[in-house]
């Protein structure tokens, strides 16, 4: 069943806020599961494959990116200094964000902050140039932490972002690192972009999808990396539907 998450309504006791990035909560309510993290960099197609695997397992779907960009945008309408880490936390706390799962939608979800739906500013350039410096802050990773491991908790969740398989979910029983070129990356989401009405100019996608690489490997707190019991899948010359075969031969003969 389809099911809204309003992460800043969660309540949490102390071992959630004391264990959160590691320890006995990450794996003792998950240590029996069919969880599928699927991690990878900017544009891999990490989204479009967590959606469609989803629907195949009949699991709960998130793009865990999208709470990122929505935090981002909720700081740029308020004037909230990117930089300042007890400011971001504080509005994660203050400012409603809802995630709602919708397979009908070309993302997959649907996403609003405040009440209102946010689903087609996510992912223009204001955002996109500073999400990365939003998600580096670790107290931001850490209340979304929380609420990611609180949908996970609600039952089998296919999950996508940049630490799912090292931080968020580290007992999940299937994990994936997808990757591809930098070219087809760059093509791929100036195609998505392109599908959104939003114009683009290429050589600044690059730019930006080089900077974002760097900043979300270099970044002290969770930075992007391969599980080390991660299956790695470069889907360069892939579409969707062959990468989603390839995870689904993994997971049919292990799964319950």
């Amino acid at each position: 069943m389809l099911r809204s998450v309003t992460p800043h309504t969660a309540t949490f006791g102390r071992r959630d806020r004391d264990e959160r990035f590691g320890g006995e909560r990450a794996g003792s309510t998950m240590a029996s599961n069919a969880h599928v993290a699927i991690d990878g960099p900017v544009a891999s197609g990490k989204t479009t494959v967590a959606k469609r695997l989803a629907k195949h397992l009949g699991s709960l779907y998130l793009d865990t990116g999208a709470m990122y960009r929505a935090l981002s945008l909720a700081a740029l309408r308020t004037a909230t200094d990117v930089d300042n880490e007890a400011g971001l936390a504080a509005l994660l706390e203050r400012v409603p964000i809802s995630i709602v799962p919708d397979f009908s939608t070309e993302i997959g979800y649907r996403v609003f902050l405040d009440g209102r739906e946010v689903d087609d500013r996510l992912f223009g350039s204001e955002v996109t140039a500073v999400v990365s410096t939003v998600a580096a802050h670790p107290r931001v990773r850490e209340g979304l932490v929380v609420r990611q491991r609180a949908i996970a908790d609600g039952g089998n969740v296919v999950m996508a972002g940049r630490d799912i398989g090292t931080i968020v979910l580290p007992q999940a029983r299937f994990k994936f690192f997808l990757t591809a070129s930098l070219d087809e990356r760059v093509r791929r989401r100036g195609a998505e972009l392109v599908a959104r009405a939003i114009d683009v100019d290429l050589g600044a996608l690059r730019a930006q999808v080089v900077e974002r690489d760097r900043l979300d490997a270099s970044r002290p707190t969770a930075p992007l990396r391969a599980a080390e019991d991660a299956e790695i899948i470069d889907s360069t010359g892939m579409d969707s539907e062959a990468v989603v075969a390839t995870m689904l031969r993994r997971i049919a003969p292990v799964a319950p």
